[in-house]
Order: structure tokens, then sequence, then C-alpha cells
């Protein structure tokens, strides 16, 4: 676990033989930033994880849209630009339920999207497994990645890439961390605040299998 500015310690750490990348992005109503200023750092944001990631490997976004004056903002979308800013690859694009299918949200959608980047050649592509999971899993808070989603990602990446190491630029209260340990898969994960590092560190992070 590492309290540091993410950008900067990408910069300064280059990936890992055998790692991967399973993210979330902060949402503009975590970052000090107005919401133009916050869509472009969310777009370099994403650039440089993908840039970040070994050619050979895999970065996976976990993404939930938000409604702005009204007007649905796609994080998805955002996240396909900034692979194609970079000639990156998309493998997968899953929906995952963040509550039953059929409710009816106001603010923030009952879905999440979950995105696979890869700007090489992973090992294996193929057989991703279902396009839409029905249930995201336990969430740590009403903004975290879901267990069964961190699972299913974590999953994929070893399988596809041979990873043996994921990192978390952006890994909040340490659900994406938790998970890659309970898989036996070595975890790194940053983030700037340091009362998220300090929740991610504690025991109860993950509920027990």
């Amino acid at each position: 676990m590492v309290n540091a500015d993410a950008f900067a310690w990408m910069a300064t750490n280059p990936a890992p033989e055998g790692a991967a990348v399973i993210t979330s992005l902060p949402d503009v109503s975590e970052l000090p930033l107005p919401f133009p200023a916050w869509r472009l750092w969310f777009m370099e944001a994403a650039r440089a994880v993908i840039a970040w990631t070994p050619a050979e490997s895999i970065a996976v976004f976990y993404q939930s849209d938000i409604k702005r004056d009204g007007v649905w903002v796609d994080k998805g979308y955002l996240v396909q630009r900034a692979a194609e800013d970079l000639s990156a690859r998309v493998l997968f694009h899953k929906i995952v339920c963040r509550k039953p299918p059929g409710t009816i949200a106001l603010g923030r959608p009952s879905y999440s999207h979950m995105i696979g980047i890869t700007r090489g050649a992973p090992q294996q592509t193929d057989a991703p497994g279902p396009d839409v999971l029905p249930d995201a899993g336990h969430m740590q808070w009403s903004r975290a990645m879901g267990e069964t989603a961190c699972k299913v990602a974590c999953n994929y990446v070893a399988r596809a890439a041979g990873a043996h190491t994921i990192v978390d630029p952006f890994c909040g209260r340490g659900t994406v961390l938790a998970v890659a340990n309970q898989l036996g898969l070595r975890a790194i994960g940053v983030d700037l605040s340091a009362k998220r590092c300090k929740e991610a560190l504690r025991a109860d992070t993950l509920r027990p299998a």
C-alpha cells in the first residue's frame, strides 16, 4: 500500500513484470475540480494507466456513469476514447449490475462499466465470460467495486495475460487488493488519501469467502 499521487508514482515506478491493472478512476465528486477540468483529468488518467500497463498485459477499468445537469456522462465512452488515443484495443466491455435489473435509479445508474484494454497481444483473449454480471457483489461503500466484479476481473487478467501482480493506482478502500490476495495474487495499491490507505489495510476489508 502506497500513500502517493498515482501520476507521480507511475512516473517513477515502471510496471513490474507480470503486472495488470484493475482500477476505478475517481468521480468528479471526489476531486476538487470543476466538471470540465475533471473530464480532462479523467481522460489523462485513463491514458496514463493504459500507457503504464505492460503492452502484453491488460488494464481493467470499472466505472459508473453519472448525471450532470440532467445529462448522462458516459465514463465507459471516456475510457474507450483514451484507448483510441493510444491505439489500444478493447478486449471486453461488460455491464455490471450494482442494483437488481429493473431498478429505477436517480442520479447514479444501477450499473457500472467494466472495460478491458490492451496495447499488445495478451496470451489468451477468448472466453472472457458473460457480458452482463447480474450482481456486482458486496460493496464496501456505495461507489466501491463489488467483490464479485473484482474476482471476475482478477481471474480474467490472470488467465488471459498470465498476470500475477494486480496494481490499483486509485485503490480507495482496497477491495481490488483484498480480492487479488484472496485469489493468491500479489497486489499493489496507491491512493492519495492517507485515510483510504489505512482503511484498505484493515483486516476486514474483504468479507470471509
